[in-house]
């Protein structure tokens, strides 16, 4: 009976994280004009018809250049701050952590509010410009947190043996550090990565004409348009997002670094 508890807990838990995937794909998949579920039919020309529309590819290079760009950015910062805050005892580092926190606590309404006002508008940023600092802040928490993570689970005296050998602090931490930490690395950026490419609240915020993310150009599209070409693009957005972890496990063994 306990078995059977169990397996039912699992199941209705599956249900639950795998359902609306299901659910968008069929919806993509429809042979009718209108997004709907069960479908009409089943047919592949709406997730043809993604790739037909200007607006989504457009939206699509973009998401992917904030996202990649950002997150390389996030992590250029991250890695110091989080290698400073570990092995240092730096005066009010706590407050530092918070700081570095702070685009996770704030709601990211408020964040791109903030930011279309006493940014792009008083000091005349381009809205692409404003679209990348937003996504490399929110970004940046994630790649602290990881990379401190990691460097936690790192012995500081693999560091130390290597300075006594006589690699300076860089050689030290190039050669030894950054090699055992490149699967907190590699969880980080895909996750800031995600993170970014999905973002909703900031970027409604700082779309400007023409300069819209993909989650963005989605919203307005079902806005004048309810046919299942959104939910073929969400599910291929899905896949892609799975083949990002899959290809990372099978070229870069992540499972074996977190």
């Amino acid at each position: 009976m306990k078995n059977l508890t169990s397996w039912a807990i699992i199941g209705l838990t599956l249900i639950f994280l795998i359902g609306p995937f299901i659910i968008i794909i069929f919806a993509g998949a429809s042979a009718g004009e209108s997004l709907a579920f069960p479908p009409d039919g089943l047919s592949l020309r709406w997730y043809l018809k993604v790739f037909t529309i200007e607006s989504f590819r457009q939206s699509f290079v973009l998401s992917m250049g904030l996202a990649i760009f950002g997150t390389l950015a996030a992590l250029l910062l991250g890695i110091p701050a989080a290698y400073a805050l570990n092995r240092y005892e730096l005066p009010g580092a706590e407050t530092i952590r918070t700081v570095v926190a702070s685009p996770i606590i704030v709601p990211g309404i408020i964040v791109g509010l903030a930011l279309l006002r006493y940014m792009v508008i008083p000091l005349d940023v381009t809205v692409t410009v404003a679209l990348f600092m937003a996504h490399t802040a929110l970004v940046l928490p994630y790649a602290v947190r990881v990379v401190s993570s990691s460097l936690n689970n790192l012995r500081s005296d693999m560091e130390e043996a290597a300075v006594l050998l006589g690699c300076t602090r860089l050689q030290a931490f190039t050669k030894v550090v950054l090699p055992n930490i490149r699967g907190g690395v590699l969880a980080a950026f895909i996750l800031g990565f995600v993170t970014s490419f999905n973002q909703v609240p900031v970027s409604l915020f700082l779309s400007g004409p023409g300069v819209r993310t993909l989650p963005i150009d989605m919203l307005a599209y079902m806005e004048i348009t309810y046919d299942p070409s959104v939910a073929a693009l969400s599910a291929l957005l899905a896949f892609m997002s799975l083949a990002i972890v899959f290809i990372a496990e099978r070229l870069l063994g992540f499972s074996r670094y977190v």
